[in-house]
């Protein structure tokens, strides 16, 4: 069951949720392909990922209630993945679950066999892209820059890596392609 769990993680400004639209977009209608819902403890914004907004109040009583099958903390927000979420996995239907770095030993002692979708830049695409969105200083992004190189996916777990440093379509292609590898990947 867990081999249909596609864990997708990256660094901030790899393009992970741009690839990751582009590939919903190019799924037939009827794929048995689905994309987790977060629970995440910030306000719904009307651009970017469709995620549950809760503050940070209900999230810790969730939290303590069990309601999630995984959770991480990632630039001082709070992320969750609801039980109820991973139900395709039950119908051996293929998930993606956008995740983190830092939950990856995490996500690989709850899920054992898990497919980890590493999508990464270069350290000059990572560094001029989080510039360019102007949020943090440059000693920040530099700190985000040199996480994201020191970071290494575990040998011992399988693992697609798409470097994202060009278009958003052949960055997009190559991961069509990698997934379309995968044993029991649907035709499309």
């Amino acid at each position: 069951m867990n081999e249909r769990l596609i864990y997708v993680m990256g660094p901030s400004g790899a393009g992970k949720d741009s690839l990751l639209d582009w590939l919903k977009t190019r799924l037939p209608p009827q794929s048995p392909i689905h994309f987790a819902r977060r629970t995440i403890d910030r306000p719904v914004q009307a651009l970017g990922e469709q995620h549950e907004s809760v503050d940070v109040t209900t999230f810790d009583r969730l939290q303590k209630e069990q309601s999630f099958a995984m959770h991480w903390l990632a630039n001082g927000r709070q992320y969750g993945v609801r039980h109820g979420e991973l139900e395709p996995l039950q119908q051996r239907q293929w998930l993606l679950v956008n995740g983190s770095r830092a939950y990856l030993p995490e996500a690989l002692r709850l899920f054992d066999g898990l497919t980890v979708l590493h999508i990464t830049a270069s350290p000059d695409i990572l560094r001029a892209r989080l510039l360019a969105r102007q949020r943090e200083s440059f000693d920040a992004v530099e700190a985000r820059v040199q996480r994201a190189v020191a970071f290494t996916v575990p040998p011992t777990c399988h693992c697609l890596s798409i470097l994202n440093d060009t278009s958003l379509d052949d960055a997009g292609a190559v991961l069509m392609n990698a997934l379309s590898s995968m044993p029991g990947w649907p035709a499309g």
